[in-house]
């Protein structure tokens, strides 16, 4: 028996299922239903017609879905991009999305490494493997290494067993250990440049569409424009740093030139206001909060403030000569003074332990203030040395005029009047420039003259005694010079007009001394005994005497004895106690005695032929002067 309604039946359940979304195999039922209810062929023919229709319709709104979810996951992707934080957030939702919309087991994304020349793994979803997810392939090989090559896409239902594609012992292990089969892969691309590859993989065979293919190159297009976002936002977070640490450093840096700039003016205007180098020591000390040591090239101290004394290290002063720069060393700071390649001298900054850059560039201006200051000291030190020298000249020529050159002396703070004495100096060790520099500097401190005169160097200063200034002299410029110096003395006796002659005296004397091998000692001619007095313009004959038997006048004049006249007969006997005891009328033991006391007060050496000489001499001019008739006679043995 047939139902006359079972066609409208059929139609409304297959309406019921459209608007359920129902599977498409539930679209077969209505219509089989109406053939069992008995539904007449016209019916069945237009319930048939409404399945195939109902079954079109129902393809096209689960194609709408899909693309509806595929722009859904495409507008979120795009999102993501716009809120772009963290690249590796960004790229695992890629992925992620991607294994969603092509229901497949695993995706994962490779970048191009340009070093190495390959690729590796970024990004995996859904892999179990270690081994598969820390794969590199080369340009090339397999298929993701294919799609970088060529930058096109490329799938396989079944890449273990496609031939297609340039196997691998790494690449094949790895891919069987994750158990891939199909595998789809597109390019990630900037403009014409791969900079990596999206996959989308199976573990069981299929074929991906060119629906899934789009859909995965615009996912691949999202991940570029991601990873360059990244790259550009990365890029402009570092420029922004350096630029913040650009500005940071350009503002210490404009600091610390206004300081140093503050402080070179400072120190600048001290040397030109004619500030001494105490004062240079001090403001520096001042500046970098510590001790100061300013010190020449020989290591002599010119300047100490807030320290105590310390003499410059020589290697400090080397590595800073060297490297321009101020160097640390064991608790202080010494920065060379150059002029040029000119040594001036050093300086020590102690009490600062650490200085930054700016304090350093700070102290290495100090030192080249320092070194105009030490220049200028120089300049006019050798001005005042040449003026010194010449006037020395002009007192040492026989023609000058004391008068004016007394005038001359006295407007330099020379006081001519006062006893001076002449040094005449010698060096064989250090060049005259040298010396005389030494000789000059001495002539300041003592408020003397000092020059070149005939070829040696010359230097006038007040004294009260030449003879024990002279060896003092060679002694402290042996010194200076590095080396050993002869010193000529001879007495000025206090005007300019005696000065030639005193020149003459204290050039004989450097010439004697020199004679006798007494090179670095110095002397004035009463020093050199019998040959002072030859050589003398102006011997002193009775202090000869009393140099030489001094101890024996004494002895004769407070006992009453006659010592010199034994000495006297002894030398006259050829220093024979015989012949003596009978030239004396006394006995041999008599003659003895008197030389056992003459030995006792004019020491051991007495008898040596220089000593001897020297006694005999002056025993000779004892007599010719007149001190013989003065002696008393003979009497009792002493």
């Amino acid at each position: 028996m047939t139902d006359p309604t079972a066609g409208r039946t059929a139609l409304r359940d297959l309406l019921g299922l459209l608007a359920r979304g129902a599977p498409a195999e539930d679209f077969a039922r209505p219509a089989a239903a109406a053939r069992s209810a008995g539904a007449g062929a016209a019916e069945l023919a237009a319930v048939e017609e409404a399945t195939a229709v109902a079954l079109e319709v129902h393809r096209t709104l689960l194609q709408h879905r899909t693309r509806e979810a595929e722009l859904t996951a495409l507008f979120d992707t795009a999102g993501d991009l716009a809120a772009l934080r963290d690249l590796d957030a960004v790229l695992r939702a890629i992925t992620h999305r991607a294994k969603q919309l092509l229901h497949t087991d695993v995706t994962y994304l490779s970048l191009i490494d340009e070093a190495a020349g390959d690729t590796f793994m970024r990004v995996t979803d859904g892999s179990v493997s270690a081994a598969f997810q820390q794969l590199r392939l080369g340009m090339g090989e397999g298929l993701g290494g294919l799609v970088a090559q060529t930058a096109r896409p490329y799938a396989t239902g079944d890449y273990q067993s496609d031939p297609r594609f340039r196997h691998t012992g790494p690449i094949d292990s790895a891919v069987a250990e994750e158990d891939l089969r199909a595998i789809l892969g597109v390019p990630l691309r900037l403009g014409p440049k791969v900079i990596g590859v999206l996959f989308a993989a199976d573990r069981s065979p299929r074929a991906f569409s060119a629906r899934e293919v789009a859909l995965l190159s615009s996912l691949a297009d999202h991940a570029a424009i991601a990873i360059d976002g990244a790259r550009l936002l990365e890029e402009t977070r570092q420029a922004l740093a350096e630029l913040n640490a650009a500005s940071r450093t350009i503002r210490e840096n404009s600091d610390a030139l206004r300081r140093a700039e503050e402080a070179h003016d400072r120190l600048t205007g001290l040397v030109l206001r004619g500030g001494d180098i105490t004062e240079v020591a001090a403001a520096i000390g001042t500046l970098l909060d510590g001790g100061t040591l300013i010190h020449d090239a020989d290591g002599v101290e010119l300047a100490r403030v807030r320290s105590d004394p310390r003499p410059p290290t020589a290697r400090a002063v080397v590595a800073s000569r060297g490297s321009g720069r101020a160097v640390p060393l064991e608790g202080t700071w010494v920065c060379a003074v150059l002029a040029g390649p000119e040594l001036l001298g050093s300086v020590t900054l102690t009490g600062r332990a650490g200085l930054d850059d700016a304090g350093r560039r700070l102290f290495e201006r100090a030192a080249t203030v320092t070194a105009l200051l030490l220049l200028l000291r120089r300049s006019v030190a050798e001005t005042e040395d040449r003026i010194r020298g010449e006037l020395l000249g002009d007192l040492l020529s026989p023609s000058a005029d004391p008068a004016g050159l007394a005038v001359r002396a006295r407007r330099l703070g020379v006081d001519l009047g006062r006893p001076h004495a002449l040094f005449v100096l010698h060096s064989a060790a250090a060049p005259r420039p040298r010396l005389l520099a030494a000789a000059a500097h001495r002539a300041r401190e003592r408020r003397g003259l000092a020059g070149v005169h005939h070829d040696h160097v010359v230097l006038l200063a007040p004294s009260d005694s030449e003879g024990a200034d002279a060896p003092v002299l060679a002694a402290a410029l042996g010194r200076a010079v590095g080396g050993p110096v002869t010193v000529g003395a001879a007495r000025a006796d206090g005007s300019a007009s005696a000065l030639p002659a005193a020149h003459a005296e204290a050039l004989r004397c450097l010439s004697t001394l020199r004679a006798l091998g007494r090179d670095g000692d110095g002397a004035a001619l009463a020093e050199l005994g019998f040959l002072g007095v030859l050589l003398g313009d102006r011997p002193d004959l009775p202090a000869y005497v009393r140099d030489v038997l001094g101890p024996l006048l004494e002895y004769d004049a407070r006992r009453g004895s006659d010592l010199v006249h034994t000495l006297r007969v002894y030398f006259a006997c050829g220093m024979s106690q015989a012949r003596a005891k009978d030239a004396l009328h006394v006995h041999v033991n008599t003659v003895v005695q008197r030389l056992d006391r003459i030995g006792r007060l004019l020491g051991p050496d007495w008898q040596s032929p220089d000593r001897s000489l020297e006694l005999q001499l002056a025993l000779r001019l004892h007599q010719v002067s007149g001190g013989a008739a003065a002696e008393p006679s003979p009497r009792s043995p002493s």
